[in-house]
């Protein structure tokens, strides 16, 4: 088994519920690949563990083969008599025999698929903990699954377990200094230009980022790992993407092209969709959202503090975006073998792309980002990709990240990623949109350089920027 990597604080959230007088209920829930599974082995190290999963839906698959297979599973985690059960009321009532006494963990792997073919399953898991499970007050029983939107309705927002989730946890991707991590012995031998563009097709994925090969160029990881057949970012996109959401329909991937462009309002979504209906737009929208592929980005009032009803949706996972613009338009060549030798940089419209993934990186990272920039969290008001409408009174306004805190600072950040040389241009860009923001009196405005490049030395000499961060600073 690989090392474990990071996710230090959330281990010790898990290690809390031990320190309990009563039985815990946990809901783990996060795409695939994000290590929800590997996390509560981690944390299950040394202690009694019981481990459930799902079989995988398939045409025909019946309640009685899952019960089958749970039976089969009870076998062989606690070594008792191979039983057949009909109904889930009753298994769950002869597993709750075995665990009566003592520190024990029940973990049920893709709860989703565990009861997928029986409508009255989480109703019966609820009695059972009422009735059974939660007299053992050692006893911690974790729920995990990747549909995170069926988990969203059917247990976090559902009456039937209000009150009785311990803990809840979104599993989301790691951060760039914890990522660094696996290139191992080759961190500092390899450089955060290469790091990163790897990070812009991969995100903090903990899967994706094990099946890089740190002695291997950026380039060659990507080429092998998105355009070979044997690729897993290449075979992943219907293991994470069509079979994770709560019902087939051809919008959620017309919603995740349009936000792969550029980030979008709803009325914009729905308008590019060619539907007057925005309800049920909304709808996928919020289960994308739940599911963690796209952020909804809210902007605000400067002067008041306060948050705005308007939004932009945004495509936050980086492998999404990639492969919809780069592997899938390029499957039967892949196929074929045309890229064997055909160079990354040579496809249309890279270095913008490559900007959207930063600008993701420096969002999912944007702790960090506050704490070089010497920005405590209790002094921020707001911070978030900000916008401006176009109206009579003001101009149109899109800033990459901004910074408000209570002291009355705008922190206006610009990301830049590119293979050339940052030159003095990007003060005018940035210059341009602080000129349309309508900034209330007595703010002071603060120019933030965020890149992955060299930097000229003539912008350094403008003494334009109140910080400039070296995205490499983030590896350490």
């Amino acid at each position: 088994m690989s090392t474990f990597i990071g996710r230090k604080d959330e281990i010790n959230l898990l290690r809390g519920l031990l320190e309990k007088n009563s039985a815990s209920l946990a809901v783990i829930y996060g795409r695939r690949r994000i290590g929800k599974s590997r996390l509560v082995e981690e944390f299950a190290q040394g202690l009694k563990i019981y481990s459930f999963a799902g079989l995988s839906p398939r045409p025909q698959l019946t309640m009685q083969d899952q019960l089958d297979e749970f039976s089969r599973q009870m076998f062989r985690e606690m070594s008792i008599q191979n039983k057949s059960f009909t109904d889930w009321g009753d298994a769950f009532l002869e597993l709750s025999r075995h665990v009566k006494r003592g520190q024990i963990i029940l973990f049920f792997d893709e709860i989703t698929w565990l009861g997928s073919c029986d409508p009255d399953f989480l109703g019966k898991l609820k009695i059972a903990w009422d009735t059974q499970f939660k007299k053992n007050d050692r006893l911690i029983l974790i729920l995990c699954g990747s549909v995170s939107a069926w988990i969203d309705k059917n247990i976090l927002s559902s009456t039937g377990f209000y009150g009785r989730i311990s803990l809840k946890m979104h599993l989301k991707e790691l951060p760039i200094k914890d990522c660094n991590l696996f290139w191992m012995n080759k961190q500092k031998k390899t450089s955060a230009h290469e790091k990163l563009k790897i990070l812009s097709v991969t995100g903090g994925v903990p899967k994706y980022l094990e099946e890089v090969k740190v002695k291997c160029s950026a380039e060659e990881n990507i080429k092998q790992l998105c355009f070979s057949e044997s690729g897993l970012l290449f075979n992943d996109f219907d293991y994470i993407f069509s079979a994770l959401l709560q019902r087939e329909s051809e919008y959620y991937a017309k919603i995740i092209n349009l936000l792969g462009e550029k980030r979008l309002e709803q009325n914009e979504i729905t308008g590019d969709l060619s539907t007057e209906s925005g309800g049920f737009i909304s709808s996928y929208l919020d289960e994308l959202v739940v599911s963690g592929f796209i952020d909804r980005d809210y902007t605000w009032h400067i002067k008041t503090g306060q948050i705005s009803k308007l939004s932009q949706y945004r495509l936050s996972d980086n492998y999404l975006r990639f492969y919809l613009k780069y592997i899938k338009s390029n499957i039967q060549k892949i196929l074929t073998g045309q890229f064997k030798h055909h160079s990354l940089s040579a496809l249309s419209g890279w270095s913008s792309i490559m900007g959207f993934q930063i600008e993701n990186l420096v969002l999912n990272n944007r702790h960090d980002i506050k704490e070089k920039i010497g920005i405590y969290s209790d002094e921020v008001v707001c911070d978030n990709p900000y916008f401006q409408r176009k109206t009579a009174r003001q101009k149109g306004c899109q800033i990459d990240y901004m910074i408000q805190t209570k002291f009355g600072n705008l922190f206006v950040c610009e990301v830049k990623f590119s293979r050339n040389t940052i030159r003095v241009d990007v003060i005018e860009d940035i210059q341009e949109k602080i000129k349309r923001l309508s900034i209330p009196r007595n703010f002071s405005i603060k120019p933030v350089l965020i890149h992955a490049s060299e930097v000229h030395d003539d912008v350094i000499d403008k003494d334009y920027f109140s910080k400039i961060i070296d995205l490499s600073e983030l590896f350490d």
